[in-house]
């Protein structure tokens, strides 16, 4: 990935699957932009960027706020003057009580949200970085996915449908970028212990699980989903698109 730049979004701290794609980023040569959402975010990326091997540039990105979605817009210029040839999309969130309990009981708002940060915000974010990328000439996108968006998993209700739409959104925007010579694709991780898994209730079930049943019977990292989307982004796949790429030990084939 040499002499290519990169927009990582959803690094919150070091166990971030997003941390660990831009450290994979970083090691195969690209530029950094990393995104963080507010002030406390921030001071934690920092930190972080202390331990790359190069400087690596920080923006301000918020999804649910229209004006600052503008000015990010806005900052790409300078940022990335020749273009960014790859994003990252590690964004999702949803009300702790949609996702405990009963999918029957999920409010109206709780679903709105999930749908708009988990969901819309790929399609909102391609559609910021589309004109930059065009300056790219060759451009990739890669989401962050689950295996419950196929498959009914206790206490990820919610999200699980969130995530059925960004897989959907994937299709689509694959279709409609292609010509662009734009690539859009997934990663379905199997679970990591980070910030976002901590508020899933049974992620450590979900952990002794891939070690007792997967056909690979180990959990992965971050480093390994790092380095499935260096992959997914660099020239070895470029005629990619609209793919769910599975990294979680052959889990998702298991029918028992």
């Amino acid at each position: 990935m040499d002499g290519k730049v990169a927009v990582v979004t959803g690094i919150a701290n070091k166990r971030s699957i997003a941390w660990g794609i831009a450290r994979a980023f970083e090691r195969e040569g690209a530029e950094l932009i990393l995104t963080y959402q507010n002030d406390r975010l921030k001071e934690n990326l920092d930190k972080l960027i202390e331990d790359l091997q190069r400087p690596a540039k920080t923006v301000l990105l918020d999804v649910m706020n229209d004006d600052l979605m503008a000015e990010f817009t806005e900052s790409l210029d300078k940022l990335a003057p020749s273009g960014v040839h790859s994003l990252v999309h590690s964004i999702a969130y949803a009300n702790r009580a949609d996702l405990e309990g009963r999918f029957l009981n999920t409010s109206r708002e709780g679903y709105t949200l999930a749908q708009s940060v988990s969901s819309y915000s790929l399609t909102e974010l391609t559609r910021a970085l589309y004109p930059s990328m065009l300056k790219a000439k060759e451009a990739s996108i890669v989401a962050m996915t689950y295996q419950g968006s196929t498959r009914v998993l206790p206490n990820y209700n919610v999200m699980g449908v969130a995530k059925a739409a960004l897989e959907s959104s994937v299709r689509y925007l694959a279709f409609d970028l292609g010509r662009d010579h734009i690539r859009v694709n997934a990663i379905s991780a199997g679970p990591v212990k980070t910030l976002a898994a901590a508020g899933v209730k049974g992620i450590t079930a979900a952990l002794h699980n891939t070690e007792d049943r997967a056909p690979i019977p180990e959990n992965i990292s971050t480093e390994d989903v790092g380095n499935a989307a260096v992959f997914l982004s660099s020239d070895w796949a470029k005629h990619i698109t609209g793919h769910i790429l599975f990294v979680d030990s052959g889990f998702h084939i298991l029918g028992y």
